[in-house]
């Protein structure tokens, strides 16, 4: 049977107004928080991915004339998609935010107007090892720390003495550092409530001494501050330091130091390649990072290009 006019027009998707998208575009994000809100992502990446969509409805609004057919059907969508990602990768997006960005409109997609979308992931280089501060950058770093006051002094040496993520760090208190004379620990919540403990090397326990003693004197003389600190190892203006304000500190310290740009990140591979300087082996170092995979840990036992010149040079030194 030949199909009428009539009949090909009942299946034409109508192309939605600029009104129409802005509440297309709500509607999915609804639905998409809803789903959030329940599901078990960790926070941050629950954080990350509703800023990735938001930012995504922005872009779409803000070319609503090219887009107006983003939530009409998957062609729209995965076209509109496709077009962000081209955007995500022209600016300074790395291939890793690129990717979770896609996978979190692949959520929005999902939840909201119910389409799978077939969006090809940016590619991600296979990772050499970290980049760590050198020996000289790195007490360029302690140095600049110790200026700035016992509290952060304490949280540098911490980070470099831990190797702590940023929310661990951030998350520890009193009773989670016993420090002595001669020893001392820290326990850190990791990804996935994964408690570890990790030796505190003695740089780390001097500058803690050091920041309790000030802590104490600190709250003493302000009450009010003391109730909103709580038993919260790190105080800020306003009460327990936020994961913010432990980041704040590290590019304060990083460009004091001439580090621009510093992230408690760059702290933590620095400590992952000290130890295995030293001779750790991979299960060691796994251990003491929280890695739920000995892959992630293998990172650091990877050559650099530093080492690799310099191996060159010793090898062909002729």
């Amino acid at each position: 049977m030949t199909a009428t006019a009539d009949d090909r027009l009942d299946n034409v998707v109508p192309i939605r107004s600029g009104n129409d998208l802005a509440a297309a575009a709500a509607s999915a994000l609804a639905a998409f928080t809803a789903h959030l809100d329940r599901c078990a992502l960790a926070a941050n990446t629950v954080t990350a991915y509703r800023r990735q969509a938001l930012a995504y409805r922005d872009w779409l609004l803000a070319r609503a004339a090219e887009h107006v057919d983003a939530f009409a059907d998957r062609v729209g969508a995965e076209a509109s998609v496709t077009a962000w990602r081209r955007h995500l990768l022209g600016g300074s997006a790395s291939p890793a935010t690129v990717n979770q960005a896609l996978a979190a409109i692949t959520l929005l997609y999902e939840h909201g107007p119910g389409l799978r979308l077939a969006v090809k992931r940016a590619r991600v280089p296979k990772p050499g090892a970290p980049e760590a501060l050198t020996r000289a950058q790195e007490n360029a770093v302690r140095r600049a720390a110790d200026r700035r006051g016992p509290r952060d002094a304490a949280l540098i040496a911490v980070l470099l003495g831990t190797g702590a993520r940023a929310e661990e760090c951030q998350r520890l208190s009193i009773a989670d550092v016993p420090i002595t004379a001669r020893s001392g620990t820290a326990r850190l919540l990791g990804k996935g409530d994964e408690v570890r403990t990790v030796p505190l090397p003695i740089p780390a326990r001097e500058r803690l001494s050091a920041w309790l003693l000030a802590r104490t004197e600190l709250l003493t003389a302000r009450p009010a501050l003391a109730e909103t600190a709580g038993d919260g190892l790190w105080t800020g203006q306003r009460g327990r330091l936020s994961v913010d304000g432990v980041t704040d500190v590290v590019r304060a310290v990083g460009k004091a130091a001439d580090l621009p740009g510093l992230r408690p990140h760059r702290l933590r591979h620095t400590y992952a390649t000290r130890l295995r300087e030293a001779g750790a082996d991979h299960a060691q170092i796994q251990a003491l990072l929280g890695h739920a995979s000995i892959e992630t840990t293998a990172r650091y036992f990877r050559a650099s290009a530093v080492e690799i010149a310099d191996l060159i040079d010793r090898a062909l030194d002729y």
